[in-house]
């Protein structure tokens, strides 16, 4: 295939492979960011942050066409994509760029060799820390199989360049080039990378995945699938487990592995006493600091200070934490966990899925958005059904990933579960959130095989096997209606939340087998068979 490479990758004004220490020099001397204490560097990103989503568009191309999920992806036609990357050539001409050559996986059966330039020397330390990092003599050899070009300082016109603002993420899949422009997040990156990693995977039946993983003393591995906020990395991050990333990674005919090399972790209110290895991690030399207020004379981050961003990030090489895997593999896994952050309070804290019903589940994608922490939201909890754990990367048709998921599920007889890290009690506001020691007990009961030996009741809503009880755990805990001071209350919220599935599935119902529609909620079934 015809790979499509940055022109100005020749120019002497390009810094190529430049290590940490001297990317920080950069950073600093250009004032891109500051020294926090413990050596960490505070960089902040402006009025991007987090993705911009609304402006992110693949080319719509003779080999697109008809892979591309177009119901969830905006288009752009291939004339304006020129006009961009002739725009874009010439706004980086007298530039001074920073290189990357780095490998996305861990498989070398199945890595992908990007090329990342960046217009930031601070960009350039982030995916150096998030993608792993050729050995000097494979950096010889190196040849770009995808490019990702970052101008944070470049403006789209709209009108021109056929955008919906100023910021552009245009990925172009069959040139196998993105480029990036008006927004300082740096999460854009590494997101463009996954993003072509989840179109050309399928193809050779590997599944990528929105996911973390971690793997036992015994050598039994974990998936961990969640959305932003419902503990991925918190809850890989297992003293007890090696982890192999806390993000991405795919699942091929040898087993998982890592796509990247470092850590992207959510920051606010980050605890040293519950979180110690991401704390440590996040407080030493070369993590960068994305949106973290840093105490103006003692340079100490103050993880409780949202004023720059909720979503305050830290990036981190794998090595930062103790027991991170060295290879990045493993077998396949014994056990895949759904982690939904539950604020209407209704699901309970772990449920026993059949493989029909993680099918389900993942196609829904369920998580939600509490009052409060985005701009225009009520008093009621929002839902975010976002498919696949992660839609916005998932450019192939839910089914394509669906549909391999379920044959490695069986293949494999893998033990899938739906872990609810959200609230109980009530929803959000009257309730309280799930204690993360409870959620570790669960966990470390399910991993182990304990939890599955366990008596188990149908649950009336969702038709999924739920514990009846597990010692050290308040038995009320494992029955949300229990815990509810109003039951019929309760049973109100949990009707309103089947009916939310219902109506988001619907648009699965032409792509999928009459038992996985079964798996669905149980209540409402009728209703929406009917419609």
């Amino acid at each position: 295939m015809t790979i499509q490479l940055f022109p100005l990758e020749t120019s002497p004004k390009i810094l190529r492979n430049v290590r940490e220490a001297e990317l920080i020099e950069y950073a600093i001397r250009r004032g891109e960011g500051r020294l926090a204490d413990g050596g960490a560097i505070a960089v902040e990103t402006g009025q991007h942050t987090g993705r911009s989503a609304e402006d992110k568009y693949i080319v719509r191309d003779a080999e697109t066409d008809r892979a591309v999920w177009w119901d969830n992806a905006k288009e752009m036609s291939e004339e304006q994509f020129e006009r961009m990357l002739a725009d874009f050539v010439s706004f980086a001409r007298h530039k001074q760029l920073f290189v990357q050559d780095l490998y996305a996986g861990a498989d070398a059966a199945h890595r992908l060799n990007a090329r990342i330039v960046t217009e930031y020397a601070w960009h350039a330390l982030f995916i150096r820390h998030l993608l792993r990092r050729p050995a000097g003599a494979e950096l010889a050899n190196f040849v770009p199989e995808f490019t990702v070009v970052d101008l944070p300082s470049f403006r789209a016109a709209p009108l021109y360049h056929g955008t919906r603002s100023e910021t552009v993420i245009a990925c172009n899949f069959s040139k196998r080039i993105v480029l990036i422009g008006g927004t300082s997040y740096a999460g854009e990156i590494k997101k463009s990378v996954f993003s072509f990693l989840n179109y050309i995977l399928p193809a050779r039946n590997v599944m990528p995945m929105h996911c973390s993983a971690n793997v036992g003393k015994d050598g039994n591995s974990a998936v961990f699938f969640g959305l932003s906020g419902t503990g991925k990395t918190t809850l890989s991050a297992d003293p007890t487990r090696e982890l192999l990333g806390d993000d991405e990674h795919g699942w091929s005919e040898d087993g998982i592995f890592n796509f990247e090399g470092g850590c992207y972790a959510k920051t606010i209110r980050l605890s040293k006493s519950a979180e110690p290895q991401i704390w440590h991690a996040t407080n030493r030399f070369s993590t960068v600091l994305e949106n973290v207020v840093i105490e103006p004379v003692t340079r100490v981050p103050d993880f409780d200070d949202n004023r720059l961003a909720e979503n305050s990030r830290s990036a981190y090489p794998l090595e930062a934490i103790a027991n991170a895997s060295l290879t990045g593999t493993s077998g396949h896994p014994k056990n895949i966990v759904m982690l939904t952050a539950d604020a209407f309070g209704v699901l309970p804290p772990i449920a026993k899925l059949t493989p029909s019903q993680a099918m389900y589940h993942f196609l829904s994608g369920f998580t939600a958005k509490v009052a409060g922490t985005e701009k225009g939201m009520g008093a009621e909890p929002a839902p975010t059904f976002s498919t696949c754990f992660g839609a916005p990367f998932m450019p192939r048709h839910p089914s394509v990933y669906g549909n391999l998921l379920r044959r490695l599920i069986a293949e494999h007889n893998v033990d899938c579960w739906l872990v609810n890290t959200g609230w109980t009690g009530g929803k959000y506001g009257i309730g309280t959130r799930m204690p993360i020691k409870v959620t570790r007990a669960l966990l470390e009961a399910a991993l182990s095989g304990e939890l599955k030996g366990q008596t188990m009741r149908t649950d009336p809503v969702f038709g999924f096997k739920v514990p009846v009880v597990l010692p050290g755990i308040d038995s009320k805990v494992m029955t949300p209606r229990e815990t509810w001071g109003d039951p019929n209350a309760y049973d109100k919220a949990a009707a309103k939340l089947a009916d939310m599935f219902h109506e988001n599935f619907a648009k699965f119902v032409p792509y999928v087998d009459a038992d996985v529609l079964r798996a669905g909620p149980s209540i409402g079934r009728a209703a929406a068979a009917a419609e």
